[in-house]
């Protein structure tokens, strides 16, 4: 059986400060989701560990941190073709050309 970061034993402690009505709003969130505070806490740590930083982007500008993750994930699609033509899957301009009729 493959232990998860909510069933895995806990026996260490830490304890951090929190607004009450942030902790009862975050304490519903996370039981619909059928998690304790504990265990989305958890959850954050060890995801925070598997990314090697925060699982967010973090940054004042979201528009500008969404921006960066369209152009990465521009930059992965690209490779992505470029692999693809080296493959085999490559398909020459001329014919794509002659088959949408874009010649001038």
């Amino acid at each position: 059986m493959t232990s998860s970061v909510t069933t895995m034993p806990k026996t260490a402690t830490f304890q951090f400060r929190i607004n009450p009505k942030v902790r009862e709003q975050a304490e519903a969130v996370y039981a619909g989701c059928g998690l304790t505070l504990t265990d989305a806490i958890n959850i954050f740590i060890q995801q925070s560990i598997n990314v090697d930083g925060l699982p967010f982007v973090v940054t004042r500008k979201s528009k500008a941190a969404k921006h960066e993750q369209a152009v990465n994930r521009l930059m992965a699609e690209i490779a992505d073709g470029e692999k693809s033509a080296t493959n085999g899957g490559w398909i020459d301009e001329e014919d794509i050309l002659d088959e949408f009729g874009a010649r001038k």
